[in-house]
């Protein structure tokens, strides 16, 4: 009895030291590559996706947000060890729920079949709302997509998402009022919710500081959205916010929370500030914005601090076929390939 004891302690001592261990790893290659950047291409003048690679491995970018299955970008990626969030455009959503085979082919031929690519996550569509016709799609799209992938043997690798927007909340201050709509919640975001925990996947977010600092400016300091006070703005109990990027983070974390979320993780998905075309949208905000925010998520959020934020930057070039004329002017990088200004991702 007391042999068996011991080695049960031996056993249990060298399953904590591997778990620690573990963590270690995981936190290491977390804050490893924490900024990444979304890849768009609706521009007429933006360099083939071969250069837009070296350009990500000269900058160091290491995880990047594609919004469809582009073959060209991801022939582009093979062999790169850059990690790929991929989206399924929000007019396949209906063809991929209505059956597993459709589901199955689709991974087929934007996976499987790029096997050296290193894919992060599948993202089954971007702001999806609730009177969109393929709203009810979303859920069993997501489910197909998960079989697909499991029976492909990549369940371990690849995580099935969707990303939402900050609208899709009703009430967002303070942080701890945060509540999703009740119209998301019925229409899609319920069952969202429930595959999420189920599947041990993240919840993407949207988040742009910019819009709501633009649609209500008498009452949100440019200082507060641009990581710029050097004092507490919003006082939550006991959270304390000095910028509106953590505080509309939170307020999704409490609505997760609200809605048997609570242990779904928040990823980034979007977010940055235009530098033209509208109000406010200087080169030099932009500049202020991003680099400010590359390093505050590094930190976390005051409701999940110490636990860095996995974001991506919108976007990796301008792009002008996008409108209205604010939306051609998200890029940290000009078509030609030169930054807009010096920036460190990682």
């Amino acid at each position: 009895m007391a042999q068996s004891h011991l080695i049960g302690k031996s056993s249990l001592m060298t399953s904590i030291v591997l778990q620690f261990v573990l963590l270690i790893a995981s936190i290491g290659t977390t804050t490893g590559a924490q900024t990444g950047v979304c890849y768009g291409t609706l521009g007429n003048n933006l360099p083939p996706p071969k250069d837009v690679v070296n350009l990500f491995n000269q900058q160091k970018i290491q995880r990047v947000r594609i919004y469809d299955p582009n073959h060209q970008v991801l022939e582009a990626l093979r062999g790169s060890n850059i990690e790929l969030v991929l989206g399924i455009p929000n007019t396949d959503i209906e063809n991929i729920a209505a059956s597993p085979v459709n589901a199955k082919k689709w991974v087929q031929d934007n996976v499987k079949t790029y096997a050296n690519v290193k894919f992060r996550y599948i993202v089954v569509g971007n702001e999806v709302k609730p009177g969109d016709p393929f709203a009810k799609f979303v859920v069993p799209a997501m489910q197909n997509i998960q079989t697909a992938i499991s029976e492909a043997g990549l369940s371990k690798q690849i995580k099935v998402s969707t990303a939402i927007e900050s609208g899709a909340l009703g009430a967002s201050y303070p942080p701890s009022n945060g509540a999703f709509r009740s119209d998301y919640l019925g229409a899609y975001l319920d069952g969202v919710i429930k595959f999420l925990v189920n599947n041990d996947s993240p919840l993407l977010a949207n988040v742009y500081p910019y819009f709501s600092y633009v649609s209500n400016p008498n009452n949100i300091s440019l200082d507060y959205a641009l990581f710029k006070s050097t004092f507490v703005v919003v006082r939550d109990n006991s959270l304390h916010y000095t910028n509106l990027f953590d505080a509309s983070v939170d307020a999704i974390y409490f609505a997760l929370e609200k809605a048997g979320g609570s242990s779904v993780r928040i990823v980034i998905s979007e977010t940055g500030w235009p530098s033209s075309g509208g109000a406010s949208t200087t080169l030099d905000n932009a500049k202020t914005y991003n680099i400010n925010l590359v390093q505050r998520v590094k930190a976390g959020t005051p409701k999940r601090p110490a636990i860095p934020l996995e974001t991506y930057l919108f976007a990796m070039f301008d792009e002008n076929q996008k409108t209205p004329e604010y939306e051609k002017f998200w890029g940290l990088f000009l078509p030609n390939k030169q930054p807009k200004y010096p920036i460190v991702l990682n």
